[in-house]
């Protein structure tokens, strides 16, 4: 979640900066999760392991925000990883921080509408992506991705790509190679 500037700079000592390189873990499925974090740069990825295979349900780029929500709210263990995907620049902030800064700002009429926004945003995206699997071909899903979001396209290794459009890296290379033939 972007705040906005007066926020920011009231709570910029809760923020901490944080270099990562590709491949790294930030919240291992089945962990409580104590951070948000604040994409800088770069990309991050949340998966789920299915029965020793990863399924990949979401990608976050430069300005979004991510944590593992029901985990970092409730103190559940989280249901998926979040992993970088390139080296990324990220802030995070710890929960109590978080719990800290949006009970003070309660009253705060812009910072409730950013928070809104982002979870509507999220929610969003996951009844899009419900949806597609059961109206869309695995075709279909590549298509729309390569029209909605080419910059998954162009960012993301393609075995990536194919677990989030819930088939195989072969089964996308075929789609890829077929669409390229037309």
């Amino acid at each position: 979640m972007a705040l906005d500037p007066a926020t920011r700079e009231r709570y910029s000592a809760l923020f901490h900066q944080q270099t990562v390189p590709a491949r790294t873990v930030l919240l291992q499925e089945g962990q409580v999760s104590q951070r948000a974090y604040f994409i800088i740069k770069g990309c991050l990825r949340v998966w789920v392991n299915h029965q020793g295979r990863e399924l990949t349900c979401q990608f976050f780029f430069e300005g979004e925000g991510v944590s593992s929500i029901e985990s970092f709210r409730a103190q559940k263990p989280s249901e998926y990883t979040i992993e970088s995907i390139e080296a990324c620049e990220l802030y995070w902030i710890h929960r109590e921080d978080f719990i800290r800064i949006q009970q003070e700002q309660q009253h705060n009429v812009v910072f409730l509408q950013q928070y809104i926004e982002v979870i509507y945003k999220r929610q969003v995206h996951y009844m899009h992506l419900f949806f597609s699997f059961i109206r869309h071909t695995p075709a279909e899903r590549y298509q729309r991705l390569m029209k909605e979001r080419p910059d998954i396209i162009m960012r993301v290794p393609q075995h990536y790509i194919a677990s989030y459009l819930g088939i195989t890296p072969v089964s996308l290379s075929r789609i890829r190679n077929k669409l390229l033939r037309s």
